[in-house]
């Protein structure tokens, strides 16, 4: 039974989820043609996901490097 996930990358055998071809493929002919790109939404807008997506695509043709520039702020 599939779920809604609201904290963490989606699995699409597990949750429910936009279909992101599409979207992917678009960013891939970026890729492709060798530009750069942001990727700026608010929370909850499936930007995790849609990198693991992509991410998974291009690891057949690409090195794929996954970074984070998250600064934590101790106190």
């Amino acid at each position: 039974m599939k779920t809604f996930n609201t904290t963490a990358v989606c699995i699409p055998s597990k949750h429910y989820m936009v279909d992101l071809t599409e979207r992917v493929m678009e960013i891939r002919k970026l890729v492709d043609d060798g530009k750069y790109f942001t990727v700026n939404r608010a929370r909850q807008y499936g930007k995790t996901t849609m990198l693991s997506v992509l991410a998974d695509s291009l690891v057949s043709e690409y090195i794929v490097i996954s970074t984070s520039f998250h600064i934590s702020l101790m106190k």
